[in-house]
């Protein structure tokens, strides 16, 4: 409490200690507090177990959902486990941070009749959280095939990619350009979806089965190069994720109070003690995507006394789903639409707020109106996407074809290099879903043990 009296006597500005360090801890408890042994039963109970399940075409990883849930209504939740890491081996992050609402459940046959799906997430990390926890391996490493691949990137494609190859016999190495694994399941997802470490301890649970070594500080284009890999392995394949941000091209755009909501994430996730990030009073956050909306709602979380979400187009336009959408605005975030950055306020080298203009859609084709708004902001959050930001695409005797920002892969993974393999947010079928990377890695995985064996 007395954190909290010191920040409310402080000046408005970006402090730490806004509110106090267990306020902060409840803050961000679980978003979606696992199921106990009966409340798992009754969720099971309530799937009709459908033949050809719609549920099933809609997750991008093809788990056979109806399968693993008769298997935990029948008592066996490792099996269960079982059936969810054979098509996802990140089923226990997927459980938690996929946008299931669009995905499998919004399918559900339930969700159709009834408008109340069957809790399909919730029994994923049920059974996988069991099987974590007892540390249950479902795979043993063969003997080695003597092939060896190069993992660019221990990202949710990279890490999907390296186990299915284990379990093939390949040695992989994963070069990680961070001090840490996990990609944005550590660094870019909001604290509140993943607690207790999560991430890591999903990365030990992968790495587990053997034959997967991470080096760690090895940046792409900088440490390690094409050419370099294809001299030490077999195969490569690229899980390089999106480095790059967009900016605002506007005068004032370096100021201290403009942050890339990545990075505030990020610093957030890896901060021992919450309490003490620094957070703005009135915080506007530009985007309308998952990221703006994590952003956007962590700072509330923090004490942040309004944050305002400004979007270019109208809401059914966000990238963010409906579900986050209103989980925003239920912890006190205002959503405004049809608005674009057009100046930032700065007095006496102070930000103090932010000019927006009005936008509409003419003929489908997003336009200014001329009419501007003023919201006070000492402290603006950038989520306006994100950017391939790799110098180690183009070699002296390599060169990776990109299409419209993003590697450019066939239905294979496979890029315009032979023996060189790309996915997830990196290449131009990614979708900015952990579940999606974790599919192309799988399957980009299958691909390059066929080109071996072949």
């Amino acid at each position: 409490m007395a954190e909290r009296v010191q920040a409310k006597r402080l000046e408005d500005g970006i402090i730490a200690g806004r509110l106090g360090a267990a306020e902060v801890r409840d803050n961000f408890r679980d978003l979606h507090p696992p199921l106990d042994h009966h409340e798992a039963l009754v969720a099971a109970d309530r799937c009709y177990f459908c033949h050809d399940a719609p549920c099933v075409t809609a997750c991008p990883t093809a788990i056979d959902i109806p399968l693993f849930i008769r298997q935990i209504a029948a008592g066996n939740p490792m099996g269960a486990a079982r059936t969810i890491f054979d098509q996802n081996i990140l089923g226990g992050m997927c459980a938690r941070v996929c946008p299931t609402e669009t995905l499998c459940e919004q399918a559900c046959v339930r969700e159709e009749a009834e408008g109340k799906p069957v809790n399909i997430g919730l029994l994923q990390r049920h059974a996988t959280d069991l099987a974590m926890a007892e540390s249950r391996q479902f795979y043993s490493r063969p003997a080695r095939t003597g092939k060896s691949v190069a993992v660019v990137g221990a990202g949710p494609a990279g890490l999907a990619c390296a186990h299915r190859l284990a379990t093939h016999g390949h040695d992989v190495t994963i070069y990680e350009a961070k001090k840490k694994a996990g990609g944005l399941n550590e660094f870019g997802i909001a604290a509140y979806k993943t607690v207790d470490a999560f991430a890591q301890k999903e990365i030990d649970y992968v790495t587990a089965i053997g034959g997967i070594d991470i080096e760690y500080g090895k940046r792409f284009g900088q440490h390690i190069s094409i050419e370099k890999l294809r001299d030490r392995h077999d195969a490569i394949f690229l899980g390089v994720g999106l480095a790059g941000v967009n900016g605002l091209d506007m005068k004032n755009a370096d100021h201290d109070g403009v942050v890339d909501a990545v990075e505030f994430i990020a610093n957030l996730r890896q901060a021992k003690n919450k309490a003490r990030v620094p957070v703005g009073r009135n915080i506007v956050v530009v985007g309308g995507g998952m990221t703006a909306i994590d952003a956007a709602v962590q700072a509330k979380l923090l004490g942040a006394e309004t944050v305002t979400i400004c979007y270019r187009r109208g809401r059914d336009r966000m990238n963010a789903s409906a579900y986050e959408q209103e989980l925003a605005t239920s912890r006190g975030v205002t959503i405004r639409c049809w608005m674009q950055p057009r100046k930032l306020i700065v007095s006496k080298g102070e930000l103090k707020g932010i000019e927006l203009e009005y936008t509409e859609s003419v003929k489908g084709k997003l336009v200014g109106t001329g009419r501007t708004a003023k919201l006070d902001a000492d402290q603006v959050f950038l989520a306006i996407g994100q950017t391939l930001a790799c110098d180690g695409l183009n070699g002296t005797a390599t060169s990776i074809a990109v299409d419209r920002g993003r590697i450019k892969t066939d239905n294979a993974g496979l890029t315009s290099l032979p023996g060189v393999w790309a996915g997830g947010d990196c290449t131009n079928s990614g979708d900015d879903l952990t579940v999606t990377a974790v599919a192309q890695g799988r399957d980009a995985a299958e691909n390059i043990h066929a080109a071996l064996s072949a």
